[in-house]
């Protein structure tokens, strides 16, 4: 398991645990067509916070999946369990997982913190603020709306080409400029690990739970 957050707020069983609740979402997912249910009274007490995730899942180092929440709205374990589900099967840019991609995949969970909004007066005083790697950044124009998560920056690491990319992905131009333009962003804490990884992770948080 790759850790990619520099000051872990999560332990490693909790990291595990959330990532055995994505893989047996997207188990039951295929079995059953609905994500798993965890009764948060078993967990511990940080996974049963209300805080909003994404995941992203990978199949031979290829995207083949990104669903989250950008505003906390349920416990985390429930929030990592529906957006592994959604990653699976609801992603519109992608085919339903099938039974003989799972092995293969990796699964990422990522936590968020905080949003933060961008005070700035002009585009380039926006890109002068933007924290390469570290930051995600949400951009809003009346109905336009999109977020990158921090991993984005992997194979946007240019400023200026990742908020270009930002106002594609809201469905806005890349040269698009306005000054009703909002921006917030925030940080996440990033897990990932291959399906048989997780397999042979002690899940005994997990287990408990789904008694």
């Amino acid at each position: 398991m790759s850790l990619t957050s520099a000051s872990p707020e999560f332990s490693p069983a909790e990291r595990e645990t959330l990532l055995g609740v994505a893989l047996d979402s997207i188990v039951s997912g295929l079995q059953s067509g609905k994500p798993l249910h965890v009764s948060p009274e078993a967990l511990p007490d940080k996974l049963a916070e209300i805080r909003a995730c994404f995941v992203t899942l990978e199949h031979d180092g290829v995207l083949r999946g990104c669903i989250g929440s950008l505003e906390p709205h349920t416990t985390l374990a429930d929030d990592v369990s529906h957006n592994a589900y959604a990653a699976a099967f609801r992603d519109p840019r992608f085919k339903q997982l099938r039974v003989d991609e799972l092995e293969t995949l990796t699964i990422q969970v990522s936590i968020l913190g905080k949003t933060e909004p961008l005070d700035f007066d002009s585009e380039d005083d926006l890109v002068r603020q933007l924290r390469p790697g570290a930051d995600g950044l949400i951009l809003q124009d009346n109905k336009a709306r999109g977020t990158f998560l921090p991993s984005v920056w992997k194979s946007l690491p240019d400023p200026e080409q990742f908020l270009a990319h930002l106002k594609l992905k809201a469905g806005l131009p890349g040269d698009y400029w306005s000054d009703s333009i909002q921006m917030w962003r925030y940080t996440t804490e990033s897990f990932i690990a291959s399906v048989p990884d997780i397999r042979a992770m002690n899940r005994g948080y997990l287990e408990e739970a789904l008694k």
